[in-house]
């Protein structure tokens, strides 16, 4: 039996079940193939982490407004800043602006299971071309982990392949997936 990218694909895929991740192919998640965050995820994230505070629907809008701007047009930086509010956090300004701004983490770093875990395999991303990531770390909603399998037993498929296809290709032609991305 070859092990083949697709079974390498499987062999994580259920590495990653059994720590907790949700499993799910990229043609069940609703969203359009333009966007890369689960926002549907995100909001219930938001909405419950935060239903103590009184959070908004618009306020939640408002924040996944802000993440979803497009990059600007150097990448490093928009993902730079992402970083820093996927761990240092940020303010949000209320609606009521008599209402103290709201401290917001996107991952609640403190009681690990009231985040949303997830590993999205072979989604489409429309950008400036159609890629699709082998599989995919969502956080929350946030696409924080890209995987690009290669096969051990191929000797034209390499790791460094992977690496160039994500880097170059993927890079250029998804950008808004690698704002927030944290490991390839």
């Amino acid at each position: 039996m070859i092990f083949t990218e697709a079974r390498l694909e499987e062999a994580i895929i259920s590495l990653l079940g059994e720590q907790g991740y949700t499993q799910v192919t990229g043609n069940q998640i609703d969203r359009s193939p333009e966007d890369v965050l689960i926002r549907a995820d995100l909001e219930s994230f938001l909405m419950s982490k935060y239903k103590g505070d009184g959070i908004t629907n618009g306020e939640v809008d408002q924040i996944i407004r802000d993440l979803e701007r497009r990059p600007s047009s150097d990448l490093y930086e928009s993902n730079k800043k992402f970083m820093k509010m996927l761990s240092d956090g940020f303010n949000l300004t209320r609606e009521d602006r008599s209402k103290k701004d709201l401290f917001i983490q996107l991952i609640d770093y403190e009681e690990m299971a009231n985040n949303q875990f997830r590993i999205v395999n072979q989604l489409e991303i429309i950008g400036y071309e159609k890629r699709i990531p082998d599989g995919i770390i969502y956080i929350n909603g946030l696409p924080l982990v890209v995987f690009e399998f290669k096969s051990a037993v191929r000797e034209n498929a390499t790791i460094h392949d992977a690496f160039t296809q994500l880097t170059v290709c993927y890079k250029r032609d998804i950008p808004d997936l690698f704002k927030y991305n944290a490991i390839i």
